[in-house]
């Protein structure tokens, strides 16, 4: 494949440059530069949502006529390089990534017509309702239930390790409708307002010392059937289709470059004013790796027109980005060595960097966990990639 930039890349590669001298201010760096949990608190991201929004690049792999680029591949590749680099606010993905693809290709006009613009605006932020208390990797087990009644749906169950959801006005959600037959074939899709009453979110607290995620507990909770995306028992489709993009529809390599910069930033400060072979040498093979990570993400998005699912090759993508982001966060701790255990009272930007190293890398651990476990992952690739 060649990667070579073309007269018109090198173009369009100015213009996002100056695109991001012109708009990307210092606060929203330093937002994103300290920044330790997944995504960055809406404070953050949604001004730079809204600047993406005005310039019309904020959902490249939506189609055209909702809002897309009509970029190809090695054009977005360019962009979220650029963007990654300069040190711009990751947008927030629940809406532009994830369920935004799901309304476009199963959802009503209706539907369409009124969330994706709200999507776009930032006026609906969205937080994801699938893993429960007993359904996590195993998602098919999920228990929370919606009881028809009249025009409703009535919810009773509780989902956990819901990101951003004390942030949200609006939840996607796999429900149990129904107990017969294969259990997959029992869960709808459904879109919930987060202000319904009965709804309780209770804050969980990482490792890491960031609140990100939460508990969602639903007691008689009235959801229209209208806010239903497919048919009642058929949201096992609207999930795989989700996931898909989840996993392996956004462009990972450029954000662990810069992360991996700065475990570089670490090791040039580190106290030890020779850093070991052995240091040096797994450096190099993170770096080799992130390489060739990146050629991986190049073919599939090359091979992946607008507004389309990256197939079972997303799981490959999903597991090999967590994989690397995690010998990136165990490099930066290491690298800081005795300095990193008092992460805690340590600036964002001091020496070695432990403010942000150490919950980053305290986080990673759950990078093999959550959009499916890596065991998970694995027993896809072989299905589905490898026959076996």
């Amino acid at each position: 494949m060649n990667l070579e930039l073309s007269p018109a890349d090198l173009a369009f590669q100015a213009e996002v440059r100056a695109f991001l001298a012109m708009h990307l201010t210092d606060a929203l760096r330093e937002g994103q530069r300290g920044t330790t949990s997944m995504y960055p608190e809406p404070e953050v991201s949604g001004p730079w949502q809204r600047v993406l929004q005005v310039q019309g690049w904020l959902v490249p792999l939506w189609p055209e006529e909702w809002g897309g680029t009509g970029w190809t591949a090695l054009q977005r590749f360019i962009f979220e390089t650029e963007c990654a680099l300069a040190g711009a606010p990751l947008v927030h993905p629940m809406g532009v990534r994830l369920v935004g693809p799901v309304i476009l290709r199963f959802g009503t006009q209706a539907q369409k017509s009124l969330y994706l613009p709200r999507i776009l605006s930032g006026e609906d932020y969205w937080c994801q309702g699938f893993s429960e208390p007993g359904a996590g990797s195993d998602l098919a087990s999920l228990s929370l239930r919606a009881r028809p009644d009249g025009d409703d749906y009535v919810l009773d169950g509780t989902k956990i390790w819901t990101t951003q959801a004390h942030h949200a006005n609006r939840m996607f959600a796999l429900v149990r409708t129904s107990t017969e037959g294969k259990r997959q074939q029992g869960i709808s899709f459904l879109l919930i307002d987060m202000a319904s009453p009965g709804i309780t979110v209770r804050p969980i607290a990482t490792i890491g010392g960031d609140h990100d995620v939460n508990e969602v507990h639903f007691d008689g909770v009235r959801v229209p059937q209208a806010d239903r995306i497919g048919e009642e028992n058929a949201g096992w489709e609207c999930a795989k289709y989700l996931l898909e993009f989840e996993r392996g529809a956004g462009i990972f390599s450029p954000r662990l470059r810069s992360q991996l910069k700065r475990v570089a930033e670490a090791m040039a400060s580190s106290a030890d004013q020779v850093l070991s072979e052995g240091m040096q040498r797994r450096f190099g093979e993170v770096v080799s790796d992130l390489d060739t990570f990146e050629w991986l993400e190049m073919r599939t998005m090359a091979a992946l027109p607008p507004g389309d699912n990256p197939g079972p090759v997303s799981s490959i993508l999903k597991l090999r980005a967590s994989r690397l982001k995690q010998e990136i966060g165990e490099l930066g701790v290491d690298a800081l060595g005795a300095a990193g255990l008092r992460w805690r009272s340590a600036p964002p930007d001091g020496p070695g960097l432990a403010a942000t190293l150490v919950p980053e890398y305290c986080n990673s651990r759950a990078f093999t966990i959550f959009g499916g476990a890596a065991e998970i992952q694995l027993g896809l690739i072989g299905k589905t990639v490898l026959g076996l």
